[in-house]
């Protein structure tokens, strides 16, 4: 499985990269901030959901702390879409929240 720190996310978006991010944590703890950039998808959504994915980009996966979204990241490779994990999830994220 493909994994990026969360630092490294922060210098990527710091830079002006366009980053597909998708946050697998349940609304509550959406609520209590996520990067600006993701798009909330529950992880008990994501077989619902993944059929609106792009193929042809990449996605980050982020959770709490990268259990979930490991999960998620293997569930969409598995189905043959780009992704990583962020490991540490949002427990070792220090940028900017929404």
């Amino acid at each position: 499985m493909k994994e990026i720190s969360a630092k490294e996310v922060e210098q990527k978006l710091d830079q002006g990269e366009k980053l597909n991010i998708i946050d697998v944590r349940e609304a509550d703890e959406v609520a209590a901030g996520k990067i600006p950039e993701a798009i909330h998808i529950p992880l008990g959504l994501i077989e619902l959901k993944i059929s609106e994915l792009d193929k042809s980009k990449e996605y980050i996966m982020v959770c709490r702390s990268g259990g979930r979204s490991g999960r998620a990241t293997q569930l969409l490779a598995e189905q043959g879409y780009k992704a990583v994990n962020m490991v540490g999830g949002m427990l070792d994220w220090e940028g900017k929240i929404k």
